[in-house]
Order: structure tokens, then sequence, then C-alpha cells
């Protein structure tokens, strides 16, 4: 995949109308509707305030949670949970779309932005195409939730050119949805100049030059539950890296596979085969595999469960792996210190439960206290540096959760190769 994509400092935009993806999909209270969590808007900021400085009009939009865009599907999905469908009205199909339109968005991002920041009703519809015609440079306007509209997570070409019809530059600045080929995030680069913003140009910088070209040694640390979603990342980065550290649930697919007890842990047995495979493949490529040596595991799954303390190959048969034990942490800790270049994915424990947290939060300060090149690869990982006050240590934390898993699988994502090559 070419990572190497044209910016928005690479095109004229000085008078122009320019459609802006970001990623506005910010976490919410159920019961008021404000915005908990305003990191995501302001990761736009520096593109947003680059174009209104080169005096372009910028027409933003973003789609916020699952909306469902027709009163028929919303029918048939509450039906799946059990509602009789004669009893669901078009008024409460309308209601569960308000509470996810981006007026709050529309109302912070003036506020950051310290500018008016104009709200259409719709997403292509009379409002937006009404006010996108009256927008003059210098201008913010921000469309409704793009996922209000039933062809966007389809792709519909109609629905592409309509936003595009709108502008005359596409920017793309939302990487945590380039790996969807949605209408907003791909479609549009049909029928306008594509180039990324100043978001997704660090993303592509900063983890594409480390799979690409890392300061080595390059250790991969992978946690998370499932080994299932990792495949394609440990495949590839078997051919790159230099360790590859294990943790989190996925590790007792490992260890059993290995012919070790793991009680009640997490297995995913149709992967002890693959776990096998993974381990030859290391050993093949001299890249050294790591797992725990030691687990501290429960009886219970519950933040109030005893710590015991266990070798990893012998959990006892009544309780199940949590995190990783003090000599798992020393070695973990050991294989980042002269490490070039780390990229972490994924919790080594339970860490929402402070008792099973001490593992994630041994390496989030291990990686603190390194001279490498630290990349946090979205997800639980992002959320647990910045819950464990470790941000600002870290070279880069991604913006994107399925994103950069995918872009670490070394798969094509499609809100990327629509952009045009420097």
């Amino acid at each position: 995949m070419n990572y190497n994509k044209k910016t928005v400092k690479d095109i004229d935009v000085a008078g122009k109308k320019v459609l802006l993806r970001c990623d506005f999909n910010v976490p919410q209270d159920k019961a008021t509707g404000a915005i908990t969590d305003d990191k995501r808007i302001r990761a736009a900021l520096p593109t947003i305030q680059y174009l209104l400085d080169q005096n372009a009009a910028v027409i933003a939009c973003s789609h916020l949670g699952k909306p469902v865009a027709t009163f028929d599907s919303y029918v048939k999905k509450q039906a799946e949970k059990g509602k009789d469908p004669a009893s669901i009205t078009e008024e409460e199909w309308k209601k569960s779309l308000a509470k996810l339109s981006l007026a709050p968005v529309a109302k912070r991002l003036s506020e950051l932005l310290g500018r008016e920041v104009i709200m259409a009703a719709d997403v292509v519809g009379p409002d937006a195409q009404a006010k996108a015609a009256a927008l003059k440079p210098g201008q913010v306007l921000l469309l409704e939730n793009t996922r209000f509209e039933k062809g966007e997570t389809k792709n519909d070409p109609a629905l592409a050119k309509a936003m595009a019809d709108m502008a005359e530059v596409y920017v793309s600045d939302a990487f945590g949805a380039v790996h969807r080929a949605h209408a907003s995030t791909a479609g549009v680069a049909a029928y306008l100049p594509a180039v990324s913003g100043f978001l997704i140009q660090k993303e592509l910088e900063i983890i594409g030059g480390a799979l690409a070209n890392p300061k080595r040694p390059l250790v991969a640390i992978l946690g998370g539950s499932k080994v299932s979603s990792k495949i394609g990342v440990i495949n590839n980065l078997l051919e790159i890296a230099d360790t590859i550290i294990i943790g989190g649930g996925m590790t007792y697919t490992f260890l059993k596979a290995q012919g070790g007890s793991i009680g009640k842990s997490l297995l995913e047995a149709d992967w002890l085969d693959y776990c096998n495979d993974m381990m030859k493949k290391a050993k093949e490529k001299g890249v050294k595999l790591l797992l725990p040596e030691d687990t501290i595991c429960a009886k219970e799954f519950s933040a109030d469960a005893e710590p015991i303390l266990v070798d990893s190959m012998n959990i006892p048969d009544d309780c199940m792996g949590m995190d990783i034990g003090p000599k798992a942490i020393a070695a973990y800790a050991d294989a980042v210190k002269d490490a070039g270049t780390v990229i972490w994915n994924g919790p080594m424990g339970v860490f929402e439960f402070p008792a099973f947290a001490k593992g994630t939060q041994a390496v989030a300060e291990a990686l603190s206290n390194s001279s490498a090149i630290t990349i946090i690869g979205g997800g639980d990982s992002a959320a647990a540096v910045q819950q464990l006050g470790y941000a600002d240590k870290m070279t880069h934390i991604s913006t994107g959760g399925g994103a950069s898993l995918e872009f670490m699988e070394g798969k094509e994502l499609p809100g990327v190769a629509c952009l045009l090559d420097a």
C-alpha cells in the first residue's frame, strides 16, 4: 500500500469549497446528550484552521453512532429485540435519530473555533444544498450525520456524487473511518480531487514509517481478548518485527497450544493450530515470540475477585487468567528497554478492574521510560494510556481502533487508497 499521499498543503484551496470528512463520533451522556469527551473534535482543528487561514469554505461531515436510516429497518431491528412491530411508531424512530444528531458537535466546534459553525438539517437534502451554495470563504458548515442516509454505508455512488457536488475539493481527515469504503470516506473521491488532512498525514507517516522502515529493534506488543481478531496483525508483524510480545486474553489459546493447563481462561479452540503455526513461523524467522511466564488469575470474572499468582502453564481448573504476572512484567519491560520502535495494541489483562490492571500499567510505564518511538494502536490501549496518565510520554497515539489494526495487518484502507498519490 502506498502511504505517500498528497496532503491539503499540496493543492490550492483558496476561495474553494472543501468537503472535509472528520471523525466526530464522540461519546455522549445518554441522559443529556452532552459530549463527554471532545478529543476527536479537537483533533480536527489543525486541518479546519489551516483551510480557514487559506480562505476556503469548509463543509465538514461525519458519522455519529449507528443510526437506523429508514423506518422499515428500524421496525425490523426492534422486532428482532422482541418488540411488537405494530406498536412501533415513526415518531419513535425519529427520536432515535435525533439522539444521534451532530448539532451538539456543531455547538462544541463553534466554541473551539471561536466562530459560528452553521448546522445543516440534512446531509444532501434541500437545507444542506442551500447552505452549501450560500457558504462563503472563511465559513464552516457541518452536515448532519452521514449515516442518516441509507446509502452511506453502502458507498452509494448517487449519495457520493450529491455530497461531492456541493464542493470543489475533498479532504479526508477521519482516520478512524478510513478502513470503511463508505460514500463519505471513499466514494466522494471519484468525483473530486482528494487529499489527506493533517491527522491522516500524521498516521500515515508514523505508523506507515514504522511498518515500512522501522528504527530497530522493532518490538510489537499485542494484547486483547481474541487471537482471531489479531491473526492478520501477527502474520504481518512476523515479517517485520524483531520481537512479538503476547498478552491479554489471547495468551491462553497460545498457552493451551503449547500443552499448558489454562483452567477457565478464555480459549478459542479453533485457533490452537494457528497458534502453533505462528510460534513455528517465529522460530524460523528468528523473531522472539514472548508469552507470559506467570499469570494473575481469579476464580471469577469480577473486580472484587482475589488475585492469585500462578505459573502460566499451570492455571488451576477453577481459575481464569486475568493479567500477566510479575515475571512477565519484568521480561516485557526488559524487551522494550532497548527497542528502537514499539507498537502496542491491546491491554495485557482486564485493565478496567484495578486488581488486574498492573500488567497494562507496567507496559505503559515501560514505554513511557523508553527512548524508542512508541506507537499506541488505538482502541483499548489508547484508552489505557490516557487513563493511566502516560499519553504525553508516547510518540503517537492512533485515533483509529479498527483502522490502525487493519493498517498494521498490511491491508489496503479504502479511505486512503482513494487519495491522490504524492
